[in-house]
């Protein structure tokens, strides 16, 4: 499928269940799985139907905006911070979800203290090496399981999955952890990303079922 029938594929089946009265729930969920969702032993693959190939030699990350300290990481900068394993579950908005996965990389709060982010910073915007983008509040970037992952399994991650790095938001649907990232740029004013603008919920609870706008 070209990116242009995924696009407007997931954008119909999004104003389809609009249509069909799911909206956010008034309380949330206290189930490990989330309301509407089901189990897979395997791990789909959704992406804007681009997978570049970013050889690790030519790749770098941006983290730029309201900061003190702007960086661009080479690969083997980012390989040098520090490296954390967290183990999470992983929710898609198309209504699967894969429990106990294990993520390695570099926590987003390292980051943060990195390029020293000013106090008027209130969001994160992440663009990625594919034209992907999309927005999440920097107090869910400064929650603990947050990362920008470079392993999955203890294996590097593979492309088909966002690899050389992408990000890894556990608390929100999936399309907030932005797949072949390349830049993360705090803000003081929100900024709409890719799916966002096109009817998906700006802030993405699995467990109150936000899945829209």
């Amino acid at each position: 499928m070209s990116k242009e029938r995924y696009i407007a594929a997931k954008q119909a089946w999004a104003e389809k269940q609009k249509a069909r009265g799911v909206t956010a729930r008034a309380v949330p969920s206290a189930d490990r799985l989330p309301p509407g969702q089901k189990l897979t032993a395997g791990f789909p693959v959704l992406d804007l139907g681009v997978q570049p190939e970013i050889a690790l030699a030519d790749w770098t990350l941006a983290v730029d905006g309201l900061v003190e300290n702007p960086t661009v990481l080479n690969w083997e900068q980012f390989a040098a911070l520090p490296q954390v394993e967290d183990v999470s579950d992983f929710h898609c908005v198309t209504t699967w979800s894969k429990y106990d996965c294990r993520w390695g990389g570099v926590a987003l709060t390292t980051l943060y203290e990195l390029a020293r982010v000013k106090p008027e910073a209130r969001f994160v915007y992440f663009t990625s090496y594919d034209g992907y983008s999309t927005n999440v509040s920097l107090e869910r970037c400064l929650d603990g399981d947050t990362l920008v992952a470079t392993s999955f399994g203890g294996a590097p991650l593979p492309r088909e999955h966002g690899g050389p790095a992408r990000v890894i938001i556990p608390k929100l649907y999936a399309w907030k952890g932005a797949k072949f990232v390349k830049a993360l740029t705090f803000l003081a004013e929100d900024k709409l990303g890719f799916w966002e603008v096109r009817g998906y919920s700006n802030t993405a609870d699995p467990w109150t079922e936000d899945r829209y706008a």
